[in-house]
């Protein structure tokens, strides 16, 4: 599980439902994702001159520190998106509450992937408590839904269905790639959150920290891949990362699988990373 926290609540601060996911690891930084199912009510915010400016994010940074130290927890990092201005005929969004949804997580998870996931969540248990400072608390099986799309149930369940024949091919990959550097095969969801490992060197949990140590992960097309330098324990390593093309598909959305190698660094795959991808499609497809 790659989601530590979930949060709902309104843009005036009503707090309608934490659900906590998993114990965050110790030391490690995390990301905390605001996603906004607000109305949009287009009301023009007054140009501000640089003094008050300044005092509102003097106001809002001791707040935040406060609020940090109140709860145990250090704010590393604020990541600020500027807002479109001067759109004309702009659409409503369609949303019809005040809703914000945060989730705490791994940096490492694709943020487009996770907003899908989160937008699923929304339409298919949220959307219908409107206005949630009057709506009854989230029923067990809304909770269960909700915990299946944040740890990617359907995705394991396809591979947990063909799990002897991915291992085999996975053991027999790595025996025949040994001499040119492979030492382990993760299969991720379309977040890259891990679901699967293959391999003696690493764990499941090694997984975490390798992707946490290679920092930005850019657009990968279907059917190819990238490949980028990670270390653990003080150990170089080389990643490929493949877009396998395919996947689970969950309420309209296709949700394509990441196939991760790791390999010790300088190692030449040639094409295999293409081979694992024909046959792991196959399999998985």
């Amino acid at each position: 599980m790659t989601y530590y926290e979930f949060s709902v609540i309104t843009n005036t601060g009503f707090p309608y439902h934490n659900l906590k996911l998993k114990k965050p690891p110790e030391g490690v930084n995390l990301y905390l994702r605001f996603y906004d199912f607000s109305r949009d009510k287009r009301e023009i915010i007054p140009n501000l001159n640089d003094t008050s400016t300044f005092e509102l994010n003097a106001g809002l940074i001791s707040a935040l520190f406060e609020f940090a130290r109140n709860i145990n927890k250090k704010i590393e990092l604020l990541e600020f998106k500027s807002k479109e201005t001067n759109k004309k005929d702009k659409k409503d969004n369609g949303f019809e509450g005040d809703v914000l949804i945060t989730v705490q997580t791994e940096p490492y998870l694709l943020h487009k992937s996770v907003k899908e996931k989160i937008k699923i969540i929304y339409d298919l248990v949220i959307s219908s408590k409107i206005p949630l400072d009057s709506a009854l608390d989230l029923l067990q099986n809304e909770i269960d839904i909700i915990i299946e799309i944040l740890n990617d149930s359907d995705a394991r369940n396809i591979i947990k269905k063909n799990k002897n024949e991915i291992t085999n091919e996975s053991n027999e990959f790595l025996s025949n790639m040994k001499s040119y550097g492979l030492n382990g095969i993760c299969i991720t969801s379309f977040d890259l959150s891990p679901i699967i490992l293959f391999g003696k060197k690493y764990k499941l949990d090694d997984v975490d920290v390798i992707l946490r140590n290679i920092g930005v992960f850019p657009e990968i097309s279907p059917f190819e891949w990238i490949y980028r330098q990670s270390n653990i324990l003080n150990e170089q390593i080389w990643v490929y990362i493949i877009k396998s093309g395919v996947g689970p598909t969950v309420n309209g959305l296709f949700e394509p699988y990441f196939y991760l190698l790791f390999a010790d660094p300088q190692s030449y795959l040639g094409e295999f990373p293409a081979k694992l991808t024909s046959r792991f499609n196959q399999i998985l497809g």
